[in-house]
């Protein structure tokens, strides 16, 4: 096993294998299977490639002869940073077959995050593209290279360039997959990256065994046949595209994948209606463009059945909207990075589907809402989530004081979510622990206060902070977008002072911007706003 990962305690793994939960099978083995099974079967479509099980197969295969031949060993650390491309998809399973851990990276990622990832990770290789969007990502790796002092090797998806070994170069070589010792399943497989907004990422280490059995159980839930087209509108190194069901769940169940080169509705509905795709995933700030375009869009989306969306807070009135525009089942996913996934079914109540994130994909999953001293709430009660169970992590990587705060002795993770759970057992995101604003010794949830001014006609778009004051510990500033005339602090809490809430909730001051800054992967950054408003204090 891999220097500072936390694997689940002996026991527990082998309750696991007993019921069935874990399978004992790598990644590659899937990809193998699934060649056996679907063969001449589109698993890839990206513009005008397709690309057969078979041929995804082969070719990665041929990947790990070459970087096998490149000197990289079972064990060793990769950095990957490309784009949605079918290489991307390749080189992930070549890696694999060879035992080597990738370290998924966002394409927005430049020095200083990815600095942080090779010298965390320990890694001795890093594989760019070219160029993308007009970033010479070669420059980007020699920096890095010089700056680590560690890499050994450059990969570079596209010309032969100089201190680089190009993908062309490793896909001449010639397989010899005797001479590929099949990886531990129990062992990690990649490293996907923690979505803070508010440090640099930490390492999520994800072992072939979770992996399968998450991606399996979240395909079931979504019902996944072979006659399914996934449309991979996010990053596919983003959790939720990679494997919720994702890529890996679309080729569980022998259907196509396509890869969406930008989540805007202008490049995607033309996709969805040319290859008939009928299940997709974003993040609601990318739901709220697609409901925009929907409107005037000409294209037939008619073979949508079923769009998850998750990954932050939406009123009811924002998803009441989604089936009627999009003519598709929508299924509100809560879902982390680090394992839990919770998804609406398709039998749930449709004021269920709207209002909560649903029930967990396993029956091994354990969830807990606790208070502030670790004991568990009632259903209805506000804490925070923990949880445990076979495709949530035990420890992040390297990250031994963190792990300290971040796990209960008895294992369960603390997510750092504020939830409660319906009496039905449904799940209800209410914001997050960081995002509770201390006023004058009251405390208030930033997600509540934000649902509160979406409810006022004037406001587009809000996210709400806590800004330092000398007097009350701190204030309560809202970020909003409007949707009209700029509406004044004086109406908006009046406003919300009439919903029935209490004063202290009321917001003590409102900043109007045009767009609110979003992270990488689609969600509002409060770490930017509150550097906005920190500027403000000082000037």
């Amino acid at each position: 096993m891999l220097d500072g990962f936390t694997p689940w305690p002996e026991d527990i793994a082998h309750r696991y294998r007993d019921r069935g939960i874990w399978r004992g099978e790598t990644l590659g083995t899937m990809l193998r299977k699934a060649a056996r099974w679907y063969g001449d079967s589109t698993a890839l479509i990206h513009g005008e490639r397709h690309i057969s099980y078979a041929e995804l197969d082969g070719w990665a295969d041929r990947l790990a002869a070459g970087f096998a031949a490149h000197g990289l060993r079972a064990g060793d650390r990769v950095v990957v940073q490309l784009p949605n491309v079918p290489e991307f998809v390749a080189i992930a399973f070549g890696l694999m077959r060879l035992g080597v851990k990738l370290v998924f990276s966002l394409p927005a990622h430049r020095a200083t995050e990815i600095t942080h990832l090779v010298e965390l990770s320990g890694a001795v290789g890093y594989l760019v593209p070219e160029t993308h969007r007009g970033h010479d990502y070669r420059e980007l790796a020699r920096q890095v290279a010089a700056g680590t002092g560690r890499l050994s090797s450059l990969f570079v998806l596209g010309a032969k360039t100089e201190g680089f070994v190009s993908v062309a170069e490793l896909e001449a070589a010639v397989p010899d997959p005797q001479r590929l010792p099949e990886p531990d399943p129990a062992d990690v497989a990649f490293f996907l990256l923690s979505g803070g907004t508010t440090a640099l990422p930490k390492l999520i280490p994800r072992t072939h065994d979770d992996y399968l059995y998450m991606s399996d159980r979240a395909a079931q839930v979504c019902e996944l046949t072979d006659d399914d087209a996934y449309l991979a509108v996010l990053p596919i190194e983003f959790n939720f595209a990679f494997g919720c069901p994702g890529l890996i769940g679309t080729f569980l169940t022998g259907g196509t994948a396509i890869l969406a080169d930008t989540p805007n509705p202008m490049d995607c509905f033309p996709l969805i209606e040319r290859h008939r795709a009928t299940v997709t995933a974003m993040v609601p700030s990318i739901m709220a463009l697609w409901l925009e375009a929907a409107e005037w869009a000409e294209e037939d989306l008619s073979s949508l059945r079923l769009v998850q969306v998750g990954g932050a807070r939406m009123t009811r009135e924002f998803t009441s909207r989604i089936q009627p525009a999009l003519g598709a089942r929508l299924q509100q996913v809560f879902g982390m990075a680090e394992g839990l996934l919770t998804f609406s079914r398709p039998d749930d109540p449709a004021e269920s589907v709207l209002t909560t994130q649903g029930k967990p994909v396993s029956d091994a999953d354990e969830l807990l809402i606790v208070d502030e001293d670790g004991s568990p709430l009632p259903p209805g009660r506000i804490g925070e989530l923990i949880t445990r169970g076979p495709y949530t992590l035990r420890g992040y990587y390297r990250a031994p004081e963190h792990n300290r705060r971040a796990f209960t002795e008895d294992g369960f993770y603390r997510t750092g979510d504020l939830a409660l759970l319906t009496e039905d057992g449904d799940l209800v995101i209410e914001g997050r622990i960081k995002e509770t604003i201390i006023r004058g010794g009251d405390k208030i949830a930033a997600g509540e206060v934000e649902d509160l001014l979406l409810a006022h006609p004037g406001v587009a778009a809000a996210a709400v902070i806590g800004v330092p004051d000398e007097f009350l510990g701190e204030r309560i500033c809202a970020y909003l977008v409007a949707a009209g005339p700029e509406v004044s602090l004086a109406e908006l809490k009046q406003a919300v002072h009439a919903q029935g809430v209490a004063d202290y909730k009321l917001p003590d001051l409102v900043r109007y911007v045009t767009e609110l800054p979003l992270t990488p992967l689609g969600k509002v950054d409060k770490k930017a706003l509150a550097a906005h408003a920190a500027s403000e204090q000082e000037g």
